[in-house]
């Protein structure tokens, strides 16, 4: 056993419920989900829901939604309570108050009293070359209104009047703020480049920093995996962590590399510009009605898309790529998470979709299959009938979308054809051999090999190479250059629509 561990392993995933989820949150799940599942911990799903002005309607339920369809429900989570909740921060609001006000009784935090015009001043006035957004931090909270500044009475009468007012964390001077991290290793800071965080807001709720050092701390929690853009905010948790209950409470952390795009880390935008999904699932934010496309809906299998982000960053030391869910469990080690950011291919996401939907059972594929050539109102019989054709045509998909092109000639007679690619070498032995061959159709037993026995001995009686009349049989049947053995599917669809489908390509040439 390599990872770093402590006993009775619990990790979380503490999303905010401000939109949809970004493919690096539903990594940051998978991580935390497979880290959990080898060492027999629970998961734990804990809603971050302290920012009310960034709240949205729909969004938790939306988060639960992703988890399902990928397979990873959570063993806590507000849905589904333990013994540690409340599991949303806005419903543990008054416990917040509490580490806030042990802080300032340490002398470790303040009230500070500034208006949002005092705030904007401070950043004004204190503007440089070579400090062009000013902190506030060690070198400026004496110049600003705050307990530190103000007599303890005026502070007294001001909280009892209900003046406006935040706690902030006071980041000790010169100190040097350490900590391992399980990818990056030794991680150190230098107190005095910190500022002073915003702990407890004039709303009474916790920022991100207090609140994810209490939570923590509270649900007992033992290893935490999240973004590497919460890195610089390292410092000030150990520092709360360190005053508030030691540092050996402290959970490991590991901070997962960012996933790239085409222009740095892989932003919600940019599946609008490149043409790739960026979230989980569909998400249209009700706030302004906008539309992310989602991998399921693109036509992901959840298989593939869990696949395809563990080796966003992760790599089993070996040249394996494909894992099913348990394979990946047992091989998981944060040892071999990179330090560097891993850059999104969607071509290579597409090639581990092609892959699952190659090695996924038919009839596994059914259940997906055919939810969506529904709603295309497309017929396909039974449901023996659509896993058989499944099976047919399966390794020609990329997309579970694919399957709707790649099945439905089957079943409806092509609206257009590709009759360009048939006429470059049409000419009348061809238009010949295709009149007599729907006249020995109609007397075929109806077999493949019957089909395309007839079909080649017909050939070479006409003196024409096979190959040069099945490209056009093809198109006539499909519409265009693609499908599985031609004569499985005139076999499939029928002699009496085989024949009409020639006769009306036929018409078509010849005029």
């Amino acid at each position: 056993m390599t990872d770093n561990l402590k006993e009775n392993i619990r990790v979380r995933f503490a999303p905010s419920p401000t939109g949809g989820l970004h493919l690096g949150g539903v990594r940051t799940v998978l991580f935390n989900y497979l880290f959990a599942q080898k060492w027999g911990g629970p998961f734990i799903l804990r809603i971050e829901d302290t920012d009310q002005t960034r709240f949205v309607e729909g969004a938790e339920q939306y988060i639960y939604e992703c988890l399902n369809w990928c397979g990873m429900k959570p063993d806590e989570s507000p849905a589904n309570p333990g013994e540690y909740g409340p599991y949303r921060q806005s419903e543990r609001k008054a416990i917040y108050r509490e580490y806030a006000e042990k802080l300032i009784e340490k002398g470790l935090a303040y009230y500070a009293f500034d208006t949002p015009e005092e705030l904007e001043k401070m950043r004004q006035e204190f503007k440089t070359e070579i400090n062009p957004s000013p902190q506030y931090d060690s070198s400026i909270r004496l110049k600003m209104r705050n307990s530190l500044t103000i007599s303890n009475e005026e502070v007294k009468l001001w909280l009892q009047e209900k003046k406006p007012y935040v706690i902030r964390v006071k980041m000790p001077e010169h100190e040097t703020i350490e900590f391992n991290d399980l990818i990056h290793g030794h991680v150190a800071f230098e107190s005095s480049t910190v500022d002073d965080k915003v702990l407890l807001k004039a709303d009474g709720m916790p920022t991100y920093h207090l609140a994810v050092v209490v939570d923590d701390y509270l649900m007992k929690i033992t290893h935490a995996f999240r973004g590497e853009e919460w890195l610089s905010s390292a410092p000030v948790h150990v520092f709360l962590w360190k005053s508030l209950f030691g540092l050996d409470k402290m959970p490991f952390w590991a901070h997962l590399p960012l996933i790239l795009g085409p222009n740095g880390k892989l932003s919600k935008r940019d599946g609008a510009k490149y043409g790739f999904p960026v979230f989980a699932m569909n998400w249209t934010d009700p706030r302004n009605n906008e539309f992310t496309e989602g991998f399921k809906e693109k036509g992901f299998l959840p298989k593939a898309f869990n696949n395809m982000l563990a080796m966003l960053g992760w790599n089993p030391g070996t040249e394996q790529e494909i894992f099913e869910m348990e394979e990946m469990i047992q091989t998981f080690s944060v040892e071999r998470i990179h330090k560097s950011g891993a850059k999104f291919d969607f071509e290579k996401a597409k090639w581990f979709n092609q892959e699952w939907i190659k090695k996924t059972d038919n009839q596994e594929l059914y259940h997906l299959v055919a939810p969506i050539l529904e709603t295309k109102q497309i017929s396909y019989g039974s449901e023996a009938n659509l896993t058989d054709i499944i099976g047919l045509v399966k390794e020609r998909c990329v997309l579970l979308t694919n399957f709707i092109e790649q099945t439905s000639y089957f079943f409806i007679t092509p609206e257009k054809i590709d009759a360009d690619s048939i006429k470059a070498k049409w000419n009348e032995a061809k238009n010949n051999f295709f009149n007599v061959f729907i006249e020995k159709m109609e007397t075929l037993e109806w077999s493949v090999e019957a089909i395309e026995e007839s079909f080649k001995q017909l050939a070479t009686s006409h003196q024409i190479k096979p190959g040069e009349l099945q490209l056009p049989l093809r198109i006539m049947l499909v519409g265009g250059k693609f499908g599985p053995a031609v004569f499985e599917i005139a076999q499939r669809i029928g002699k009496q629509e085989t024949v009409s489908r020639i006769k009306h390509s036929l018409n078509l040439l010849n005029h």
